[in-house]
């Protein structure tokens, strides 16, 4: 991990636009930033999502099209504390269908953590935790035959560009039976003055789950990146429904990074992306899909329509 760590962190800030990969957010500070944000008033997102899966659980369910005598695997995709998912398995449980909840994430302490949880709350349920990279799970749950839906939530797709999105979901089709579902989680497009204080909370917990990046360059490449001299910055274009996160240098200096013997040079202003957000609508989402071996069959929204769970199937 630390070698392609270098790697990334050495190809994004040698870009004549620089930039770094946000997949690297999430360290033990990271992880606990994020969780404050998802709490935060002005972050829409987890809670716009929670409410479809609290109140429309039976919804889900129908739009998936299951049925309670057919076992069926439900698998997650960076799962993550479970919040919503929690929702679907308490009406799974008591409607008394057959499954196998499988939470995949990359982090073996998020995973024990959901099934300590899961065991007191849901001790009925079948979990079957898998750690590790996404794709290579399922390849190794391609064997089987049985009926798959596939859980991927809080508008993580947003954080691809469109062709990697398109890439992504191929190569989740590739892996995948005719008729097996994904639960897709977007977040829409909306006015700027809904969506650019999700991302620039008046407490400052998404500036510091920002910079806390920077931080981790420090302590893990041997950086000298000085955290006071670079500020936090979202921008958002409501026309192509692209929410943007940059850390930008207030004034001209120099970092060094002894893992990788290099200097980097900032000019005042100078911006760093750190994340992408993509929001969309059907239009978007259809020209993705166009490309790959998914449909759309069902949509589900919140009640402000600042968030849909799309249902799409294997062709």
């Amino acid at each position: 991990m630390i070698d392609q760590f270098k790697k990334e962190v050495d190809e994004g800030l040698s870009n004549t636009e620089k930039s770094l990969p946000s997949k690297f957010f999430y360290d033990k500070t990271g992880d606990a930033l994020f969780v404050k944000i998802m709490h935060l008033p002005e972050y829409y997102v987890t809670r716009s999502e929670h409410e479809i899966f609290k109140q429309q659980s039976n919804g889900i369910i129908t739009a998936l099209q299951l049925k309670p005598d057919t076992y069926f695997e439900l698998i997650e995709l960076g799962a993550g504390d479970g919040l919503k998912t929690k929702e679907l398995l308490k009406e799974l449980n008591r409607e008394k269908y057959k499954f196998d909840y499988m939470p995949v994430d990359i982090s073996q302490n998020a995973l024990n953590s959901l099934e300590a949880d899961l065991n007191i709350q849901l001790p009925s349920v079948s979990i079957k935790k898998k750690q590790g990279d996404y794709f290579e799970v399922l390849e190794s749950l391609k064997e089987n035959e049985h009926p798959k839906v596939i859980l991927f939530l809080g508008s993580n797709i947003g954080n691809m560009s469109d062709e990697v999105a398109t890439d992504f979901i191929s190569k989740l089709s590739a892996n995948l039976q005719e008729g097996d579902k994904l639960f897709l989680g977007v977040d829409l497009i909306k006015p700027a003055s809904v969506v650019l204080p999700a991302y620039n909370d008046n407490q400052g917990v998404t500036a510091a789950f920002n910079l806390n990046l920077l931080y981790r360059i420090n302590r893990e490449l041997e950086a000298n990146f000085n955290l006071d001299a670079f500020r936090h910055l979202p921008e958002y274009d409501e026309k192509d429904g692209i929410a943007k996160s940059y850390l930008v240098s207030t004034k001209a200096q120099k970092v060094y990074i002894a893992e990788l013997n290099k200097t980097f040079h900032f000019q005042e202003g100078e911006k760093i992306l750190m994340e992408i957000s993509r929001k969309y609508n059907d239009e978007i989402l259809s020209k993705i899909l166009s490309k790959t071996d998914f449909e759309i069959r069902d949509r589900i929204t919140d009640s402000k329509k600042y968030f849909a769970n799309y249902i799409l199937e294997r062709k």
